[in-house]
């Protein structure tokens, strides 16, 4: 009983934090990288603002992608997953979300979503070339995040598609697969993942993408997310979707990979 109730009463204040793993440190820069880049702040209230990196396409731009990273270090290592899109013709905005980098405010994950918002709403209303032909793409976390911001939007019809990678379609599943790893909270896995709350399920979320195409990338081996779970994203959605199982593929590592690149990059100029 002693312990049931401290597996209880440390989930209880560690939702957050089993999610969410903010990171200030700065690994790689732009600039160090060749990059062109803007610095992008989109204020939040009280006097603070998000922070996230604008990277202009090379030549004619082809399209803009909008990147959500997963739930931990900083757009200072995601950009490691994009920083080629440039070159390839795509405007790219990697933001941080409240909490992570160079961003103001406190972590959360309904501040995570609305801040997904406001880089939406502010792509889409920045004038230039290629902001008409917007993508979302997200990773992990972001990918989750991604596919409700979108569904939710009241401008989803302006978004040309959502790319998830390593996506997980459930909090509350994702907390019940951690927990049952875990000899502590293994016996309770299934009542202390209600615990978790679905507000912001992306299973839930997905059918209304409605006729927004949608593209989904999972490794196979994926140690962190199952790949079970783009599985569930695709047989939920209703418009059109494609599913990319990558072999022997870890945790949002496909990007990594030329050949995964040549294979996005095309699946952009179809659309």
């Amino acid at each position: 009983m002693r312990i049931a109730l401290a597996a209880t009463a440390l989930l209880l204040g560690a939702c957050t934090q089993l999610f969410l793993h903010p990171s200030r440190e700065q690994v790689l820069h732009p600039e160090k990288m060749g990059l062109r880049y803007e610095d992008v702040l989109l204020p939040i209230g009280g006097g603070e603002a998000l922070h996230g990196w604008y990277l202009p396409a090379v030549g004619a731009a082809r399209g803009t992608v909008l990147h959500l990273h997963g739930n931990a270090e900083n757009i200072s290592t995601f950009i490691a997953a994009v920083h080629w899109l440039p070159a390839r013709g795509y405007n790219v905005l990697l933001l941080d979300y409240r909490g992570y980098g160079r961003s103001g405010g406190t972590t959360t994950l309904p501040a995570v979503h609305q801040d997904a918002r406001i880089a939406l709403e502010y792509l889409l209303e920045r004038p230039g070339p290629g902001h008409d032909r917007l993508v979302v793409l997200g990773q992990s976390l972001g990918g989750s995040v991604g596919i409700y911001t979108v569904a939710h939007s009241a401008q989803r019809e302006r978004v040309k598609a959502v790319i998830a990678e390593g996506a997980f379609s459930s909090y509350s599943r994702i907390a019940r697969e951690k927990m049952n790893q875990f000899w502590l909270t293994w016996p309770l896995q299934w009542p202390l993942s209600w615990l978790f709350s679905d507000e912001f399920s992306a299973e839930d979320a997905v059918p209304g993408l409605g006729s927004i195409p949608l593209l989904l990338i999972h490794g196979d081996a994926d140690p962190v997310v199952p790949h079970s779970h783009s599985r569930r994203l695709y047989d939920a959605a209703r418009g059109p979707r494609e599913l990319w199982s990558v072999a022997g593929g870890g945790h949002v590592d496909a990007l990594t990979r030329t050949e995964w690149r040549d294979r996005l990059v095309a699946y952009l100029e179809k659309l």
